[in-house]
């Protein structure tokens, strides 16, 4: 355990539970510093991230004292956008595993996770504009690509809550488990992506994500595993009866 964060490593995953009991997980200065060194570790070795909040939390939004005191400079530095820009760049797939209330702060790095579980107690906002700001790290225009303009614009500018029912009908959700399932669900759902071959999951991440999206991408990116012993191997076996 760091200072605001529990980390546990195995070969094929990290997982992180944002962990500030006293400020229901609100995204503080040492918080992104502790993230910015677990992604620096799934750089160096890519594997499947998992995040989640203890306590029934996510995490409540950014920490309102230091924001109160954040002037423009700060702002440029973009201390909370350039982490979650940093963890939707991660190699290998990410997981965020929402129980309880994911707002503002909170709401945008789930936003910059590639897939959302919740429980049902889990609650999406941007309450940013009622504190005189906006939701700067990426949910303007992460929010509008997960589930379109016009329901973005409600959670941003109205204040509509998405809860768990609403964020899976909207497709923001890919998973609705009990708080007591939650994480098992999580570990499943890692663990059929494990299944996959590790290059082949990254350059699917990296073309999915890629701005536009164009065929010589694909094509370049399926040259790169069509070479792969990777997948020589995994096609050997599935012709030889067995599956993957």
């Amino acid at each position: 355990m760091t200072g605001t964060l529990v980390v546990e490593e195995t070969d094929d995953r990290v997982v992180v539970t944002l962990r500030r009991p006293e400020a229901r997980n609100a995204i503080n200065a040492a918080m992104v510093r502790e993230l910015h060194e677990v992604c620096a570790a799934v750089e160096q070795q890519p594997r499947l991230l998992l995040i989640t909040g203890a306590g029934g939390t996510f995490a409540a939004g950014a920490d309102i004292g230091e924001l109160r005191e954040r002037g423009r400079d700060q702002a440029l530095q973009g201390i909370n956008s350039r982490l979650f820009d940093r963890i939707a760049r991660l190699p290998l797939p990410t997981v965020a595993a929402v129980d309880g209330y994911a707002l503002g702060g909170g709401a945008e790095l789930t936003y910059a996770c590639d897939i959302r579980l919740a429980s049902p107690a889990a609650v999406f906002g941007n309450p940013e504009p009622g504190l005189g700001i906006l939701a700067a790290a990426g949910a303007t225009w992460r929010l509008r690509d997960l589930v379109g303009a016009s329901v973005a614009k409600q959670v941003l500018l109205a204040g509509r809550r998405l809860d768990a029912e609403e964020a899976h009908r909207l497709g923001l959700v890919a998973e609705v488990a009990p708080a007591d399932e939650l994480l098992k669900r999580a570990h499943a759902l890692l663990d059929r992506m494990a299944r996959s071959g590790p290059l082949a999951l990254r350059l699917t991440k990296l073309v999915t994500d890629a701005p536009g999206g164009h065929p010589l991408t694909d094509d370049l990116a399926q040259a790169i595993l069509f070479e792969s012993d990777d997948k020589r191997t995994r096609m050997d076996t599935f012709l030889s009866g067995g599956r993957q």
